[in-house]
């Protein structure tokens, strides 16, 4: 992790420093050891396209578990739609604040438009990124849904009840850093929330990272098909999990060429 830095300054004083990633790819390794605890638990690592699936990437790698995404697309106001009003994610979740557009007057109708306008680029957004594959079955599964920060939360709210919907088990909620109170809000939706750094002053996730340049399609595409190659503890997890045999698992990774002092390491099914 990068050196900590005063972020946000104003003439005569300044935030309270805060700890700063070099790039996404350090943030994730830095969460993946936050995360260690979860990796006997084999869960699926999904990651919020596009800026949190590099981070997923690493989280997925150290933990030795399976990656894969959910899409989710920020709903913006109808005059002026980078200030959010709530989130869509694939699966046809829908979640609104409330309280904001109903400060802002947004009538029923203009509230349908926005939505349909975000549902069809949240539409492009799979077929991009997941184009003929299908999403990992979450069912009984305990996800960790990973994004490379957080502010508002409505996102990751429509993530959550995403894998909810799916089926899954237990849900974390984990990312590099958030402030106080979107931590606290998470809690409420979560079964846990496991974040790095939270910091008392926070105005924008990109102040926390020293490189925050904007994650392409083509970095999610590439991510996801590396993933998908099996390494050694993908076919670990397709007998594990699938079969529900330690000897199946073994002899997956024998067939794949590992050694046999790699092969010993498959672990035992709890």
């Amino acid at each position: 992790m990068a050196n900590a830095q005063t972020c946000g300054q104003w003439p005569g004083w300044s935030w309270p420093a805060a700890s700063v990633f070099k790039d996404r790819a350090e943030a994730g390794r830095a969460l993946g050891r936050s995360l260690a605890p979860y990796a006997s638990l084999r869960p699926v690592v999904a990651g919020l396209p596009r800026g949190g699936v590099p981070v997923a990437a690493h989280v997925a790698e150290q933990l030795g578990a399976s990656l894969d995404i959910v899409v989710v697309r920020k709903i913006g106001c109808p005059w002026q739609p980078e200030l959010g009003i709530g989130a869509i994610a694939e699966g046809g979740v829908r979640v609104l604040n409330d309280g904001l557009i109903e400060d802002l007057g947004i009538g029923l109708k203009e509230l349908e438009l926005a939505t349909d306008r975000d549902r069809a680029e949240l539409a492009r957004r799979v077929r991009r990124y997941r184009g003929d594959t299908a999403a990992l079955p979450v069912d009984d599964r305990v996800v960790i849904l990973v994004d490379d920060g957080l502010a508002t939360g409505y996102t990751a709210r429509a993530a959550v009840e995403a894998v909810r919907r799916r089926g899954a088990r237990r849900v974390i909620f984990a990312t590099p850093v958030a402030p106080l109170d979107s931590v606290a809000a998470m809690r409420d939706v979560a079964d846990d929330v496991v974040v790095v750094d939270k910091p008392a002053s926070f105005l924008a996730i990109g102040d926390f990272y020293e490189d925050f340049s904007q994650t392409s399609d083509g970095e999610v595409v590439a991510l996801l098909e590396r993933a998908h190659q099996p390494g050694l503890a993908g076919y670990a997890e397709i007998g594990l999990h699938v079969f529900g045999d330690n000897e199946v698992a073994r002899n997956l990774c024998r067939s794949a060429g590992y050694a046999e002092t790699d092969v010993s390491m498959v672990k035992r099914l709890p």
